[in-house]
């Protein structure tokens, strides 16, 4: 391995000092070369947050040239997809490779943040790298459900009707939460602007806008160490050169990544089991309503406890009821470094652990009985 202290392979070159003359990147090498990676039993976990960063890579390229091809509007939006999976050059390719990369973005930031509670990566000082995290798997969930309807298909369609009545149904402000996300008081063409304007500009500025700070946050304070480490004399804990030691591997994974994206994507262009895309029908505002209406897997769990509600809890709308402890709980699991105080004096908490626990067996059990049970 190359001695960053010195002139090496990756400086001594006419190119790099090209642009350490105009950028001073010594500086910037010098800084990454000083910063350490903890290496224990859950390194393996860093990972994730690279891979989400990957994935947004991924999905931006393939937006961008699907963009040129793409017409919002309800006369033009599904004959534009279905021009870009049989007429345009490998555009089902493009297409599956954005769809395929926007599951695995989502999973992996979801399987980041899981790793981070239970290792308690979120302890002061790493509060607002929490924070920014959970605002980051926030906006690209809501890349996912923008997303959705932009084909105009039947199933897109009637799923979106579904999860913007959902809003409608918030009290005092509901109405007109509504008619902000619809473009009016129903989902039409309308309704195509405004979740592409969401999916194209706004979402992509706040992403951009919000994992820069996370990153910022992450390289200044560095990686965070487990509780257990605190008991460890120096001489027994394992470090690893963040640049280029760290960097290399996390490149490295994001190059065997690319290959499995290419292989789920030429295999499956459609997607595979509850995990699928398929253009199907245009949306017909007057037709019936497809048999089954789920939402993507990374809403289910919400879709399916709302929908096992009873219809009135007391005098209050079962709905309502629900949406009010998803708000609570969403919350409580966004402020968790500041309820978690125990973890801020390196000392792990019993019932913050159990609460993880119960949130992991909520999510799986109620994604899987939406999908098991009809």
């Amino acid at each position: 391995m190359p001695n960053l202290g010195n002139k090496n392979i990756l400086t001594d070159n006419k190119f790099y000092d090209y642009l350490n003359e105009r950028l001073k990147l010594d500086a910037l090498v010098d800084y990454m070369s000083k910063k350490n990676v903890p290496q224990h039993s859950h390194s393996m976990f860093y990972y994730f947050g690279g891979l989400t960063l990957f994935f947004f890579i991924v999905q931006a390229c393939t937006g961008i040239l699907l963009l040129m091809y793409y017409r919002p509007g309800a006369d033009s939006a599904y004959e534009s997809v279905k021009f870009i999976v049989s007429e345009v050059s490998f555009g089902w390719l493009i297409r599956s490779i954005h769809s395929w990369s926007a599951n695995l973005m989502i999973l992996s930031a979801f399987l980041h943040m899981f790793t981070v509670f239970f290792t308690k990566a979120y302890r002061k000082p790493r509060e607002l790298t929490w924070l920014t995290g959970v605002g980051v798997l926030g906006l690209a969930m809501g890349f996912g459900f923008s997303g959705y309807l932009l084909p105009w298909n039947e199933l897109a369609f009637f799923a979106t009707r579904v999860g913007t009545g959902m809003a409608g149904a918030v009290p005092v402000i509901g109405d007109y939460l509504l008619v902000v996300m619809r473009g009016g008081e129903e989902v039409t063409g309308a309704t195509i602007g405004r979740f592409f304007g969401l999916h194209v500009a706004i979402l992509p500025a706040l992403f951009i806008g919000l994992i820069s700070l996370h990153l910022i946050f992450v390289q200044r304070l560095g990686m965070s160490e487990p509780l257990h480490w605190n008991q460890k004399p120096p001489q027994e804990k394992s470090y690893m050169k963040f640049f280029p030691n760290f960097i290399y591997r996390d490149a490295l994974i994001w190059l065997i990544m690319l290959n499995v994206l290419a292989l789920l994507a030429v295999f499956f262009p459609d997607g595979i089991g509850v995990i699928h895309w398929p253009l199907g029908e245009k949306a017909d505002p007057f037709g019936a309503p497809p048999a089954v209406i789920r939402p993507e897997w990374y809403f289910m769990f919400a879709f399916q406890a709302l929908k096992m509600l009873p219809a009135h809890i007391w005098f209050i709308e079962g709905e309502l009821v629900g949406m009010g402890l998803f708000t609570a709980g969403g919350l409580m699991w966004a402020l968790i470094p500041f309820i978690d105080r125990k973890s801020a004096m390196n000392k792990p908490s019993r019932w913050i652990m159990w609460f993880g626990i119960f949130v992991v067996l909520f999510i799986i059990t109620m994604t899987l009985i939406g999908y098991l049970v009809e």
